[in-house]
């Protein structure tokens, strides 16, 4: 697409995606202190490194910061999930919301058996996305905000749209947030509605935060009975295989994103 004036690499200040907001405000309650389905409810609505900042700040973040040092100080491996719990148990545990007394069942195909849109979805936008770049929204004189890069390896963000108009936006925690041997996959997904030939609305209807906490696999749900998705309507183009985004409101923020290597 060639320069893009006001584009910054993922990791500029913004506001959640407006895909995913929640009716009412509401959102799962989480006990203080430990981090739980209120905050990956927040992460499945943002887009970028800062808004996910703000949703582990908000109960979690010091529980987080002890539990990081501790492994840190007893060297677990990146690759090691059994570490966490052994070297850190008390610690990671004192972290983290319980496990469901009742875990449900990992979705790993969302996608499957979910009615397809009422109209078909446009050739061009079926695929796997990774985000590259955002807007900033307009200042009053016009302009654009501009800050540099800040890259975040740790969080990675990715969407997929498929043929029948299912999507499904990814957020992947890392260890480097979550401390050694413990990741989770945040996923939210739903239908893609052609609103006409340049807009869409995404409306989300489910997800699950998925990975290993504390040395044990947990499968945690997103959406409860009060806890609802909402849908944001978009304006697409399509370029140089790029896909952009662009929110059909006032703010006309803009997402960029590339196409993934199959």
């Amino acid at each position: 697409m060639g320069s893009i004036r006001g584009w910054v690499v993922v990791g500029g200040l913004l506001s959640a995606f407006a895909a995913l907001g929640q009716e009412g405000g509401e959102r799962p309650r989480t006990v203080a202190g430990v981090c739980g389905s209120a905050n990956w409810v927040c992460v499945a609505e943002c887009i970028e490194p800062e808004c996910v900042d703000r949703c582990l700040r908000e109960g979690c973040e010091q529980s987080l910061d002890r539990l990081k040092a501790c492994t840190l100080k007893a060297g677990c491996a990146e690759d090691d999930t059994q570490c966490s719990a052994k070297a850190c148990g008390n610690t990671c545990q004192k972290a983290f919301e319980p496990a469901p007394p009742s875990p449900e069942k990992e979705q790993k195909s969302p996608c499957e058996g979910q009615a397809a849109s009422s109209k078909p979805v446009p050739q061009k936008l079926v695929g796997a996305w990774r985000l590259a770049a955002a807007s900033l929204p307009l200042q009053t004189d016009g302009g654009f905000t501009r800050i540099e890069p800040q890259p975040r390896a740790d969080y990675a963000r990715t969407l997929q749209i498929t043929p029948e108009g299912c999507f499904v936006l990814r957020t992947a925690l890392k260890d480097a947030t979550l401390g050694q041997g413990n990741q989770l996959v945040v996923r939210a997904w739903g239908t893609m509605e052609v609103l006409d030939d340049h807009h869409v609305k995404l409306l989300a209807k489910d997800g699950q935060a998925v990975g290993p906490v504390c040395g044990d696999k947990r499968v945690i749900p997103l959406a409860r009975s009060k806890v609802k998705f909402k849908g944001g309507s978009f304006r697409w183009d399509f370029e140089e295989e790029t896909l952009t985004l662009t929110v059909d409101d006032a703010t006309k923020q803009t997402f960029q994103f590339e196409r993934e290597e199959e």
